[in-house]
């Protein structure tokens, strides 16, 4: 038999006369096996820390995490950074932080995604104006 004639009857027997027949339910997401991380600005692995520079202009400080390792990750705290210096090293702005892109390695996970929401935007400095606080892009170590 040639090879041409070969490779027909192979790819004749594979298909399916009336097409691909999907049976069962479809596969729900799952928690992560495996240890959980955020990396912070320097790129050190965390695991629900209670303080996180995420950027070198956006920190949290005071964290309480409500949920970390699944999807996304939200946690409440203490927004500040050199944009609002003086006035936020006395007294930082409430914020909420929500992780997500959850990205999985070979036996770890690493968020890819931050964002940041002041309670009280209008309260912010001007200068916040400057500071991107959506889709910051959080490190992910190669391995």
């Amino acid at each position: 038999m040639s090879g041409t004639a070969l490779a027909a009857l192979l790819v004749a027997g594979c298909a399916e006369p009336r097409g691909l027949r999907v049976e069962g339910p479809a596969l729900l997401p799952s928690r992560v096996a495996g240890p959980v991380y955020l990396a912070d600005a320097m790129g050190q692995p965390l695991q629900q820390p209670a303080s996180v520079a995420l950027t070198e202009y956006v920190a949290l400080t005071e964290l309480s995490w409500r949920d970390w390792g699944g999807p996304t990750a939200h946690a409440t705290g203490k927004l500040s950074g050199a944009w609002c210096l003086p006035g936020c090293a006395k007294k930082p702005y409430d914020a909420t932080l929500t992780l997500s892109s959850l990205e999985r390695q070979e036996h770890v996970a690493y968020y890819r995604r931050a964002a940041v929401e002041p309670k009280e935007p209008e309260e912010l400095p001007a200068a916040a104006v400057n500071v991107q606080f959506q889709g910051i892009r959080l490190s992910v170590p190669d391995v």
